[in-house]
Parts: C-alpha cells; sequence; structure tokens
C-alpha cells in the first residue's frame, strides 16, 4: 500500500503514518480500527463545514446554513469524495468485506 501516493492525493502528509494506517482500517481486519478516528472526525468536519458556511454566507438564515450543511456533511456525499480520492484502494479489510466489495461500499467509505 502506497501511502505517499495517498497523501500527495490528499494534500497532506501525515506526521504519524500509524494514525493515516488506523484510520484506513475497518473494524472487520483489526481491532485497532479506525470507529474512534471516525466519531472525532465527523464532529472535526461537522465543525469545520459550519464554520466555513457561517463565515461565506453571513446573510443567510440558521435554518437554510443547516440545510446547506447536511448537504455537504452526509454519507452520500462524503462517500462520493472517498470515491475521488480512491480510498477504497487503501482500506485494510476483512476477508468478508473484501469478497462482497467493501471497498466500495458507501457507508464503509464514507466512515473512512
Amino acid at each position: 500500500m502506497n501511502l505517499q501516493l495517498l497523501q500527495t492525493r490528499l494534500g497532506y502528509t501525515f506526521r504519524d503514518s500509524g494514525l493515516l494506517q488506523q484510520a484506513l482500517t475497518h473494524r472487520s481486519h483489526s481491532s485497532l480500527h479506525n470507529e474512534r478516528l471516525e466519531f472525532l472526525g465527523d464532529s472535526v468536519l461537522g465543525i469545520a463545514i459550519t464554520d466555513a458556511l457561517y463565515r461565506r454566507h453571513p446573510d443567510v438564515p440558521e435554518g437554510q446554513l443547516a440545510k446547506l450543511r447536511s448537504a455537504i456533511v452526509n454519507a452520500r456525499a462524503l462517500a462520493n469524495v472517498a470515491r475521488e480520492l480512491r480510498l477504497g484502494d487503501y482500506l485494510l479489510l476483512g476477508k468478508g468485506e473484501e469478497t462482497t466489495g467493501g471497498r466500495d461500499k458507501g457507508s464503509i467509505l464514507a466512515d473512512t
């Protein structure tokens, strides 16, 4: 697995490549998997998108900002971004997920 290529694609170099590997590890593969990172990432992504929308649209009411945020931060949108980045190529999956197409499952990609 060429994590350097992925980091180039992401435009970010991880100081701790072990953390990147954990982020790419599905629970079917190892007990050291990405679910806790997913929990953290969901919150960080939510606040980052909320902040960006708040600053870029000073005259938009709260309800509409919430709709914009939910259009950006949802499983389908996140899975599409993961596909564009080809994250599925880098996932560490257990045999069951591997054989059932886990590399392109929307839920797994969105969580990653």
